[in-house]
């Protein structure tokens, strides 16, 4: 969590609405994360695949691989191994690690978009709560958000003692984590890596190994380490479901899943009231498909985005200080980013500052919102037109597109009615 936001409770309400699955992280009430799964339009993010090269593009040094989903994925040199996952020399080119018609294990680690297949990697990682398997590295990596005192490696050294095998990326979490937890977690996902292996092992192929996971389990492992009050599930066969998983992958989240309450308020409808509609998410995450964000200071933020970039227009609305709105805008731009999954460049054109101090401070409040986003995200700071430019990472498919498709049946059955 957040400066701003830690120590608030955090809750996560998973719902099933027809193609839709959804997971909302609550933080002191409110919307800091969604994660969606569309049903007509499922995300390969994580999954892990044996595919074959269909053709090397020395071009692009790259090489296409069919992954037999009907839409090759590309894979750069720079996410490719050698032979037996050795890793690639410095300067080496694709054409000396692949050959045409070679099976390879990948993943995932981008979705397709447009006309653009999805983007592979041949480093495999599986992801947990507390901590992410590469079972094709060897070291214990830390996470930099535990900061660079001795407390680094002591939690290295304690990882290193209770995980199963090797490759291990240990996240924040895991610094409060007990050692019953840690290897849990660490034989499961090693216990996945192995299953994958086999199967790879016995050939054939293009075929899925492991799917990614869905969208409430991708809150959990994203969130959960922070111990949600409440994972309320609005779906009982989900709520078994999920509960079925925490007992193999978090078992101190077990008891925390509970399907919701079946008392519920009527509704003209079905008889019955949602879960998000109690507490009125599906109107918020339609405001996610506009432009318009409006400040509780009385300003606003513009975000629209195009096919090379996300960019953001700070408008101050009637409110004197341009420092305070520029804080205010730099706290909810972060959350927006997330909400959206806004992916690549993004561009923000703030209030104007004469103040060489308050740009610093602005930076900095950004920076900070920014730090504990699931994605990686990076602010590079202010361009000579005094823009401010950040990246983050793309991870699946923006919210946008992916419920474009039914906010247009919504509003043409509407019509429709009028």
């Amino acid at each position: 969590m957040s400066g701003a936001s830690a120590g608030a409770e955090l809750e996560i309400l998973v719902d099933r609405d027809g193609p839709l699955t959804r997971a909302a992280v609550l933080t002191g009430g409110r919307l800091t994360d969604l994660y969606i799964d569309h049903a007509e339009r499922p995300s390969l993010l994580g999954h892990v695949f044996l595919g074959r090269v269909e053709r090397i593009a020395t071009g692009l040094d790259g090489a296409f691989v069919d992954l037999g989903t009907g839409k090759s994925g590309l894979l750069s040199a720079l996410d490719a191994r050698g032979p037996k996952g050795r890793p690639k020399a410095k300067g080496e080119r694709i054409g000396n690690l692949l050959r045409t018609g070679q099976t390879v294990l990948v993943q995932v680690k981008a979705d397709a978009t447009g006309a653009k297949g999805p983007t592979l990697t041949m480093d495999i990682t599986l992801p947990g709560r507390f901590l992410v398997h590469a079972p094709l590295g060897r070291d214990v990596a830390v996470s930099k958000r535990l900061g660079s005192g001795p407390e680094r490696a002591d939690l290295a050294r304690r990882v290193q003692d209770v995980a199963t095998g090797a490759g291990w990326i240990v996240r924040a979490g895991a610094a409060t984590a007990p050692d019953g937890l840690l290897a849990a977690e660490s034989d499961a996902l090693h216990l996945a890596w192995r299953q994958i292996r086999d199967a790879a092992e016995r050939g054939g192929g293009p075929s899925l190994l492991l799917s990614g996971p869905d969208a409430p389990r991708r809150a959990l492992i994203e969130h959960g380490a922070a111990r949600p009050s409440r994972i309320t599930v609005d779906d009982a066969a989900l709520a078994r479901d999920l509960a079925a998983w925490c007992a193999d992958r978090a078992p101190d989240l077990e008891e925390r899943v509970e399907p919701f309450d079946a008392r519920r308020l009527a509704a003209p409808s079905d008889g019955r009231q949602r879960l998000f509609d109690l507490r009125d998410l599906d109107a918020e995450i339609e405001t996610l498909l506009g432009t318009r964000v409006p400040l509780s200071g009385g300003g606003s933020l513009v975000i629209e985005r195009t096919e090379a970039m996300t960019v953001v227009d700070v408008n101050a609305g009637e409110r004197g200080n341009p420092l305070d709105v520029n804080l205010e805008a730099a706290a909810e731009i972060a959350r927006q980013l997330r909400l959206r999954n806004a992916g690549g460049i993004v561009v923000v054109d703030f209030v104007n500052m004469r103040n060489r101090g308050d740009s610093e401070r602005l930076l900095n409040a950004l920076s900070r919102a920014v730090e504990d986003d699931p994605a990686q995200t990076q602010v590079y700071g202010l361009s000579k037109l005094g823009l401010v430019e950040m990246t983050r990472a793309r991870r699946g498919t923006a919210l946008v597109d992916l419920l474009k498709a039914d906010q247009i049946r919504a509003d043409r059955a509407a019509a429709a009615e009028g």
